[in-house]
């Protein structure tokens, strides 16, 4: 019998995306959509796009054609080209606080412990009664195995316990999607797999992520869809089974190719 359950809606989609830097075009007309309880990752060599554009789904950087949409809901924008910017700066607030992003060097606060990290965003953002925050973030350091480690310093971490801290501190906010960029990337090999395990488990709960990733095998475990940017543009997208087992382009089998000898 067909399946009759409507498809998840979007929590992110974005339309005919452009990004330039001067002269230095980024993003080419860039369409993607992250379904509700979705992993959506983003593979592509470096240079090909792939920060920038979880950045624009941020707005960490402003775009200079296209659309960014939120639970259904666009961005307002005015002024044409280099010029363009958010028209409306509660909206811009709005939407990051429900749109979490995980760094690649963590951005951790060297003078607060692990906790006040956690805490300080829902706190001084968010408003939120400092006991209720304290109960959920210490139960997130607990999730992400660092538990013991609410009252050191980041300097005291690890590099794989500084980013499981920087997880965490995403978690607190209660986002509607957790956006991952090159989560694993600084981190040596042993502590890779911790952080992986951590967004294993995520995905495993079903939470709405964008994932920018050079582990091949993560992106492969936990993605629902899989999109291969090439120099601005969207090459080749699919489920993962479909870009890992049998690409279509040459491009994206070169990329795999190099990427899997690495």
């Amino acid at each position: 019998m067909p399946n009759n359950e409507p498809a998840p809606s979007p929590v992110i989609e974005i339309k005919g995306l452009h990004k330039a830097y001067g002269p230095l075009e980024v993003l080419k007309g860039i369409s993607l959509s992250a379904p509700r309880g979705h992993v959506l990752s983003l593979i592509g060599s470096s240079g090909s796009g792939k920060s920038t554009l979880l950045r624009c789904c941020n707005l960490l950087e402003d775009s200079q054609q296209g659309d960014v949409i939120f639970e259904g809901e666009p961005v307002r924008w005015k002024g044409d080209g280099a010029a363009r910017r958010p028209a409306d700066r509660a909206q811009v607030t709005r939407f990051r606080t429900n749109l979490s992003m995980v760094f690649q060097q963590f951005n951790l606060w060297a003078h607060m412990t692990i906790l006040q990290n956690v805490m300080e965003a829902p706190c001084t953002v968010l408003g939120q009664p400092a006991a209720e925050v304290e109960a959920r973030a210490r139960k997130l350091l607990d999730k992400v195995g660092i538990g013991d480690k609410a009252d050191a310093w980041p300097a005291q971490l690890s590099g794989g316990q500084q980013q499981r801290a920087a997880i965490a501190r995403a978690l607190c906010m209660e986002p509607r999607a957790l956006l991952f960029d090159e989560p694993t990337s600084a981190l040596d090999p042993e502590l890779q797999q911790e952080v992986v395990k951590v967004i294993k488990d995520l995905a495993g709960e079903h939470r709405t992520m964008l994932l920018v990733t050079h582990d091949m095998r993560l992106a492969a475990d936990v993605s629902d869809h899989v999109v291969f940017l090439h120099k601005g543009l969207v090459e080749e997208e699919g489920p993962p089974a479909q870009i890992f087992g049998n690409p279509q382009t040459e491009r994206l089998r070169q990329f795999l190719s190099a990427s899997m000898a690495i």
